[in-house]
């Protein structure tokens, strides 16, 4: 039988569901069957019953959007939790390359950093790999670096928008 995680296309959960949260912030997808496409699209077939369990998972609220169709959006609480007060600011510098964001921070910062971000859940983040001031952080697939690098950013400089 099928992993139930998997959605019959080999992608776990986790993995499929930042794909949606991408999907539903660049597109506007109305139905289910939409968002069925736009996944087949990016080269991740699935059923309909588990885009239906992946919506209802990620709790995706149906907004209106400016042509004044309703579409699937994330909800607030679907964004990762804010990091620590005591771990914002303690980036020093974030870059991108593919798949792959770098961070430097304060000398012996970056593992406790990678840890709190690990715990954070991030949809995007795929994980990380820290030294004494230096985080390497992988990007899910269908994530660029610079995507992730401009929600980094955001995340770590000012916390979680």
């Amino acid at each position: 039988g099928r992993d139930r995680t998997d959605g019959g296309d080999g992608m776990n959960r986790r993995e499929r569901q930042g794909v949606i949260l991408r999907l539903v912030r660049e597109q506007e997808l109305a139905t289910q069957a939409e968002l069925a496409a736009a996944l087949h699209e990016a080269g991740h077939d699935v059923v309909q019953t588990t885009v239906s369990r992946d919506i209802r998972e990620l709790g995706l609220v149906k907004v209106r959007a400016a042509g004044g169709r309703l579409v699937y959006a994330a909800p607030e609480h679907a964004r990762p939790r804010e990091l620590a007060p005591s771990f914002r600011r303690t980036a020093l510098t974030i870059e991108s390359s593919a798949n792959i964001v770098l961070v430097t921070t304060q000398s012996g910062f970056a593992s406790a950093l990678a840890e709190e971000l690990d715990r954070a859940n991030h949809p995007l983040v795929l994980g990380t790999i820290a030294g004494d001031n230096t985080i390497m952080i992988l990007a899910r697939e269908g994530v660029s670096g610079t995507e992730l690098r401009d929600e980094l950013r955001a995340y770590l400089l000012e916390g979680a928008a």
